[in-house]
């Protein structure tokens, strides 16, 4: 898993529509005593909590026939409500479309997947559609039962490789807390510029935060200077010549590009990612990034999981025409 992008909140106040909804709702158990914004995005989990909190501060929530206009206003078991809804590009992206998806692994309380490189795991501004959540969503009803589709980490829409995938609330809260634990083995085979140097086995530790510089990358950054958090990569080269180097990646945390980072900061940027410092070359055009082993503990039968994938096409082709042997990985 590469580490999953921080979407964060949307401003969808131009956004709205003519066209609403009036939607009820029961605060539950596990939500009593919450803020009402907060109740209200896991109720209705399809809109962003902060377009939730506009639409409380414009009169269009009801709890217990009195209208609240105080997104900190305290909810409590047993009250019904109603909020009028008006879809957005983000509420209308969370339907179900046919698409492949390969499936490694499935049983009642997850399923195992190979995202090919391009696909777009979770909707977002400029990919409201055709994601990997829409496919899910075709692919298992149960889904539109889980937040995000059951999705619990995501893959950067170029690279490729395994993903593990909830089908159960239960299974969704155990496995977010294997991963928090970091009891989640998870690695990856990566094609890099520059002929490796030093030791063969590296460990990268540089904290992880946006680049002060530009808003879009991430970068390593001085914790006392800038906000970020701490990250850690064992870095194994698996070959080597002149063209590059073909490494394995196994992470330690969990950040936003995590290994792209820290390739890029010891001097190796992925081929073809071009955001880090890479250019296209042995025949790739996306970056050289491949999520090929997972392996964990079930989350309801504690039975060890191990599951591999195979290098796809353009990347082992990449890999052999600069001569390079990643089959150690």
């Amino acid at each position: 898993m590469e580490t999953p992008a921080d979407e964060g909140e949307h401003d969808e106040g131009a956004e709205l529509s003519d066209v609403s909804e009036s939607r009820s709702f029961l605060i539950h158990e596990p939500l009593h005593g919450q803020r009402l914004d907060r109740a209200l995005a896991a109720l209705v989990p399809e809109f962003s909590r902060s377009y939730l909190q506009q639409l409380i501060e414009a009169g269009a929530v009801e709890v217990q026939g009195r209208v609240l206009t105080k997104p900190s206003a305290t909810v409590h078991a047993g009250e019904i409500g109603s909020i009028e809804l008006r879809p957005t590009p983000q509420s209308q992206a969370f339907k179900p479309e046919s698409m492949p998806i390969t499936v490694v692994h499935e049983d009642e309380h997850l399923r195992i997947i190979d995202k090919p490189a391009g696909l777009v795991v979770h909707p977002a501004p400029g990919h409201w559609s055709g994601t990997l959540l829409n496919g899910l969503l075709a692919l298992d009803p149960r889904a539109a039962l889980l937040p995000r589709a059951g999705i619990v980490h995501r893959l950067d829409r170029d690279t490729s490789g395994l993903m593990v995938v909830a089908r159960s609330r239960a299974a969704m809260d155990a496995l977010v807390a294997l991963i928090a634990a970091r009891d989640v083995k998870r690695q990856y085979v990566a094609l890099a510029h520059r002929s490796w140097q030093g030791a063969p086995t590296r460990h990268v530790e540089g904290a992880i935060g946006r680049d002060p510089r530009n808003r879009l990358r991430m970068a390593v950054v001085d914790l006392e200077r800038h906000s970020g958090k701490p990250a850690r990569t064992l870095i194994e080269a698996l070959d080597s010549n002149e063209q590059g180097c073909a490494v394995r990646c196994t992470l330690e945390t969990g950040r936003t590009h995590q290994i792209r980072v820290h390739m890029a900061s010891i001097g190796h940027p992925l081929v073809a990612d071009t955001l880090y410092g890479g250019v296209p070359a042995a025949g790739l055009q996306r970056q050289a990034l491949h999520a090929f082993r997972l392996a964990f503990l079930h989350p309801a039968t504690g039975a060890a999981m191990e599951f591999r994938a195979p290098l796809p096409p353009d990347l082992a082709q990449a890999m052999q025409a600069w001569g390079l042997d990643y089959n150690r990985a």
